[in-house]
């Protein structure tokens, strides 16, 4: 048993090996003929070496657009030469936007044995086709919710596409994936090798170009040879743009391919065309130097406004760690106002406490230093303004007091001036004692009542008047106002009397 499971996991490792040297022993050599990138992707005169578009297509520096976004618009691109390698691996990168919540139609990748036409039937290209489509659909024709959806349908030339089930019964191998819409470009990596498809896909939201995921993976999958390469797009009701920026293709080779090298007719062939095409490259920009001379000079001079993506990270390092400095800066300038001020505070509080309780008793070892207590308490400022409010209430009191006095003055010296002559009533005599007497008790209970909350603080020892000397004084200026009145206001009567 121990014997049985020890050869079985020989075996196993035998066949990992044998899988890992398969897969080191495939060769990748980059076909520039059939592929195409920017910058530069369109010559001046619009032409894209080696491929051939049409229809609705636009070739720019930049990219390829297969169809804009309009309705009913279809372009495609060809390779004007098939190829000459049995498997190969395509990387497609592309974006699909538009302004809709719903897009249309799609996008198709073309391996086929004739190129196809450039406003066809199936996503702008010819139905009937003989070879492999690898189609990026992104409207739902048959309502099932399944779109945008990547698929790929095999066709012997003899099969019409099926657009009401959006190819649901004919396609080899497909997956459910989002392309339309993303911040950065999506992209597709179609392999065929050893008659295996395998199609990875990268969804477009990171920058990472590595960040593919499988698709799908179709086996025994039969191809016919030297075909042709093609991209092709269309709009319907819906539009979007389909824009393709790049497509990289490179042959696969196996160990024993591998080793064969290319002739030497054939590689300076190749050298030859490669240098007629730098030739021709840089003719061309000597020849825009020289027809625009103004816009050469202006882009000489204007290098200088412009910064690099280094130069522009680092200016906002330095300009992120100004502002830290600034505010850090600010901060020190409050904080210490704020020590400031708490330093003048303590400052007027210890004055306040020497001044009113002398300085601070040496605390005993091991006493702890009380603080001395503050001079006025709430509950001092509380009598304060109680005592306050009773002062302002007498003093109204007084007043009408006051009012109430003149009025009967007046009282009496109409009804008994006429028959005192030069004397004085006693009558009037009499309610003007009553009066200041009740004058002398008023005051005296306004003084027993302020000093009364009073007795139960210790306020400070201080010079002031005592309260019999103020009391006198103000019942002084009351006799005197009172005699003054009264005297005036008889020598009025009299005059009046001898007129």
């Amino acid at each position: 048993m121990i014997s049985f499971r020890i050869n079985l996991l020989v075996c196993s490792i035998l066949c990992i090996l044998v899988n890992t040297s398969t897969q080191q022993t495939v060769h990748r050599r980059f076909e520039y003929k059939y592929s195409f990138k920017p910058p530069y992707l369109a010559q001046k005169d619009g032409s894209v070496p080696f491929w051939e578009y049409g229809g609705n297509a636009i070739a720019s520096g930049e990219s390829v657009r297969l169809a804009p976004s309009l309705r009913s618009q279809k372009g495609a691109i060809w390779t004007k030469q098939p190829i000459n390698f049995d498997w190969w691996e395509v990387d497609v990168m592309f974006k699909i936007t538009g302004r809709g919540r719903i897009g249309a139609d799609g996008l198709a990748f073309w391996y086929t044995t004739q190129r196809g036409d450039y406003t066809g039937d199936v996503f702008g290209s010819s139905d009937r086709w003989n070879g492999l489509a690898v189609i990026f659909d992104s409207f739902d024709n048959d309502n099932k919710h399944n779109n945008p959806y990547i698929m790929a349908v095999l066709n012997d030339g003899t099969k019409n596409f099926d657009h009401k089930s959006d190819g649901s019964t004919q396609l080899l191998s497909g997956c459910l994936r989002d392309f339309r819409n993303k911040p950065f470009p999506t992209r597709a990596r179609i392999e065929f090798y050893m008659n295996t498809l395998t199609v990875y896909f990268h969804n477009g939201l990171t920058n990472n170009e590595e960040d593919y995921e499988l698709c799908f993976r179709a086996e025994n999958v039969q191809l016919p040879r030297g075909g042709f390469f093609g991209l092709s797009a269309a709009t319907g009701g819906l539009a979007d743009d389909h824009d393709v920026i790049h497509l990289l293709t490179s042959s696969l080779h196996s160990a024993q391919q591998g080793g064969q090298q290319i002739s030497n007719d054939e590689q300076q062939k190749l050298s030859q065309e490669y240098q007629e095409y730098q030739k021709k490259l840089e003719q061309q920009k000597e020849d825009y130097r020289k027809e625009h001379p103004d816009e050469m000079r202006d882009k000489d001079e204007m290098e200088d406004w412009f910064e690099s993506d280094g130069q522009r990270e680092l200016r906002q390092i330095f300009q992120s760690l100004s502002h830290i400095q600034d505010v850090t800066r600010e901060l020190h300038k409050k904080v210490d106002e704020v020590i400031g001020k708490q330093m003048n505070s303590l400052s007027m509080l210890s004055s306040v406490y020497t001044q009113s309780q002398g300085q601070p008793a040496q605390a005993q070892p091991g006493q702890a230093v009380q603080m001395p207590q503050f001079p006025i308490t709430r509950h001092d400022w509380e009598v304060f303004t109680s005592n306050n409010q009773l002062m302002i209430q007498t003093v109204s009191e007084l007043k009408s007091f006051v009012v109430e006095v003149n009025r009967k003055t007046d009282t009496l010296l109409t009804t008994g001036g006429g028959g005192g002559g030069n004397g004085v009533n006693p009558q009037f005599l009499n309610e003007l004692r009553d009066n200041v007497h009740q004058v002398k008790n008023s005051l005296a209970g306004v003084a027993q009542r302020m000093s009364s909350p009073m007795q139960s603080q210790n306020c400070p020892s201080v010079t002031c008047v005592s309260t019999a000397m103020l009391l006198l004084v103000i019942s002084g200026q009351l006799l005197v106002l009172f005699l003054y009145q009264w005297y005036k206001e008889r020598k009025e009567a009299q005059a009046k009397k001898f007129f």
